[in-house]
């Protein structure tokens, strides 16, 4: 099961963010914007407290998002897993044996059609869609490539992150605290 059953992927923008989700029930948690020098920091703390964290590899600040940067984050850092929108990062992580999570931007059609173009060239473990809150995109997605889907992006109500899972995503990610608080009741402690 996708991410032990967790449904919400909370997402820290900042180190107050970092620190709730570490120290909150999530087991699972995504860090968006850091910096290199807390990477190293920031993940030992999370594995003292048995967290799990997924590093979005083109957010971290002074550190070029390429394919040595991803050889790096993988054998210095060793994240849960990592997220780019970059082939060349997907492709290290799959290497090195990092979960590898293709984040896509789908605008426009014309957009879908080249997501699915690098897809099928990384072979993601994960597909993060943006927005997700696009249902008949995320199930087509689903359908179209047999990855499981991560919806994130523009979702703000609860109802939207039912829909998101309810048409086949695995799992919301977000950086909004009162959807990440309303559903700390949907976890099995």
């Amino acid at each position: 099961m996708a991410f032990e059953g967790q449904r919400i992927l909370p997402a820290a923008k900042s180190m107050k963010q970092f620190e709730a989700i570490i120290e909150g029930p999530y087991t699972y948690g995504v860090m968006l914007e850091t910096h290199i020098a807390q990477l190293q920091s920031m993940m030992d703390q999370a594995r003292r407290y048995g967290k799990k964290i997924l590093l979005h590899a083109d957010l971290v600040q002074g550190l070029k998002n390429d394919e040595y940067a991803a050889e790096y984050l993988c054998q210095h850092i060793r994240p849960a897993g990592l997220i780019s929108t970059r082939a060349s990062i997907i492709q290290k992580a799959k290497q090195k044996g990092i979960t590898a999570i293709q984040r896509v931007f789908l605008l426009d059609t014309h957009a879908l059609e080249k997501s699915y173009q690098l897809v099928a060239k990384t072979q993601p473990d994960y597909i993060e869609v943006l927005p997700g809150v696009i249902p008949h995109i995320i199930a087509e997605v689903s359908e179209r490539t047999g990855i499981p889907i991560i919806a994130g992006g523009l979702i703000r109500t609860p109802e939207e992150v039912e829909l998101a899972l309810g048409v086949g995503a695995a799992a919301v990610t977000t950086s909004n605290d009162d959807l990440i608080k309303y559903f700390r009741k949907t976890l099995t402690l």
